[in-house]
């Protein structure tokens, strides 16, 4: 009798749609040494660990659960019979690469394409190759990918449901004047059991040991461990937000934290839910007359555009794009912003959105983009750092998610490959995008002095800094013409100087 093959699941690679094709057995490995090479989050840590041990605990007699220092510990002596799907980054590759290639004791293994995105890696191929040149718009690649999955298409038709392709225009809406929260329920969480219970335990000693150390906190988990646990905070934010979700998706309350956000990012991450599946049933969901089509469009945009989107670029773009430095930003990260200091600051919004990452290793886009990145950016500090930080610090957060993100989006550091323009502004924009300046005792309109705004005169000291490189840029040149109305520009260069990265 033919012996059965044995699939190894990574730690991403938790969902029923990475076994459900498969007959025989399955390994999963739990290695200490991955979380004592960098200072994780505490809460990301206990969540891929009450995840994997939730999942083995799922699969029952069927799965391996090696819980080692080092994969190569957990694969033990087996050389045959042995399967795995494409894994989810370059270092993860080539370990995979490097089993089958060792010189002394080569591993048969056999590699499966990867899965868990809407778009294949085959697809995107050939998009990619059919663009003749042209710019990889993340625009292009979700309309195309809508066409061909045939997702919020008019009828039978290529046409987009409702006439455009992009409802972004609505979706930027400040918070609602005077409110504290969006009103909305908030998401279902989960409840620890025993394996919770015991994760932690796990943890607490290995730090107790000195075998690792973390940032953050770990309270109670908050995010999806299993894909029972994914289908009900798919389910609540179907039903309870995503209605709300699309016009406010952009704004920023202290008192409401998850606003209409469905929460998914994490459990997605590792594998819990099909995204394809996810944003079927949202679109069921407007096709039920329950959700307008701008929030449901924002939402899809989400899953199966940038998402997938950042995905392949990953792998499109090679390994050496997370080497970039378009702009030779070579600043260390500071110890307040990397410890998660938010007392640190008098900035309201860093000290807020600090603290939110320290409490629950997430706040969504819009901080992570105009509070925590674009203060990087003003500030020149390096982006493989911030990468590394960001990739450490959230949940949700993964090799391929950081490195396009950080690198490309919020860093600019590949000089525009994935974003046309540098992602930063001053105060203006965060004051009316969130509640955050109403309590801040600096001000957003006050570039000089004690009461000065940090992002309003880092804006400025960043185009100063750069002000030949931005000036070529079509969407920069106006912004970097203001610089010659500014009659305290000398005072303000001198301030930020002098500053550097000291917490304002």
């Amino acid at each position: 009798m033919a012996r059965q093959t044995t699939r190894w699941l990574f730690g991403d690679q938790l969902g029923p749609h990475f076994a459900d094709d498969h007959d025989g057995d399955f390994l999963l490995v739990e290695s200490r040494r991955v979380f004592a090479r960098k200072r994780y989050h505490r809460a990301k840590a206990h969540l891929i660990l009450s995840a994997m041990r939730h999942r083995a605990a799922e699969l029952g007699d069927r799965v391996r659960y090696a819980q080692t220092g080092t994969y190569v510990e957990g694969l033990g002596r087996r050389t045959r019979d042995l399967q795995v799907i494409a894994p989810t980054s370059y270092a993860a590759r080539r370990f995979v690469d490097g089993l089958v290639e060792h010189p002394d004791r080569p591993r048969d293994i056999e590699r499966l394409p990867a899965r868990g995105f809407v778009t294949a890696q085959a697809d995107f191929a050939r998009w990619a190759e059919g663009r003749d040149g042209k710019r990889l718009l993340m625009e292009d690649f979700y309309r195309d990918a809508r066409r061909r999955h045939g997702v919020l298409l008019e009828g039978s038709s290529a046409d987009p449901e409702g006439g455009r392709w992009n409802l972004d225009h609505e979706n930027r809406e400040p918070p609602p004047k005077g409110a504290t929260t969006l009103g909305v329920d908030p998401p279902p969480w989960p409840e620890e059991d025993e394996i919770d219970a015991q994760v932690r335990a796990d943890l607490d000693r290995w730090e107790a040991d000195g075998d690792v150390s973390f940032v953050g906190r770990d309270g109670p988990r908050l995010f999806a461990a299993t894909h029972a646990e994914a289908e009900a905070v798919l389910d609540h934010f179907l039903a309870h937000r995503l209605p709300t979700f699309g016009a406010h998706e952009d704004a920023i309350l202290e008192g409401d934290p998850w606003m209409s956000h469905s929460m998914l990012s994490a459990p997605m991450n590792l594998g819990l839910l099909d995204p394809l599946d996810v944003v079927r049933r949202a679109e069921e969901v407007y096709r039920s007359g329950d959700a307008p089509l701008a929030s449901v469009e924002g939402f899809v945009r989400q899953v199966m555009g940038w998402r997938d989107y950042v995905w392949h670029l990953y792998w499109h773009l090679g390994p050496d794009y997370r080497d970039r430095n378009h702009l030779q930003h070579r600043r260390e990260l500071p110890g307040w912003f990397a410890d998660l200091d938010g007392a640190a600051t008098r900035a309201r919004c860093l000290s807020h959105t600090l603290d939110g990452v320290a409490d629950r290793g997430w706040v969504h886009h819009i901080p992570r983009l105009m509070v925590l990145g674009s203060y990087g950016l003003q500030r020149g500090w390096a982006p493989q750092e911030l990468t590394d930080w960001f990739h450490r610090s959230f949940v949700d957060g993964y090799d391929w998610v950081m490195v396009p993100n950080v690198v490309g989006m919020s860093q600019h550091a590949d000089g525009g490959v994935l974003a046309t323009k540098p992602y930063t502004s001053g105060g203006a924009y965060i004051n009316k995008m969130s509640d955050h300046c109403g309590s801040c005792e600096l001000k957003p309109t006050v570039r000089v002095g004690e009461d000065a705004c940090p992002f309003t005169a880092g804006y400025w000291w960043f185009l100063d800094r750069h002000r030949e490189e931005l000036a070529s840029n079509h969407r920069m040149a106006r912004p970097v013409q203001g610089l010659g109305r500014l009659k305290d520009l000398a005072e303000l260069v001198d301030q930020e100087e002098t500053r550097g990265s000291d917490p304002p």
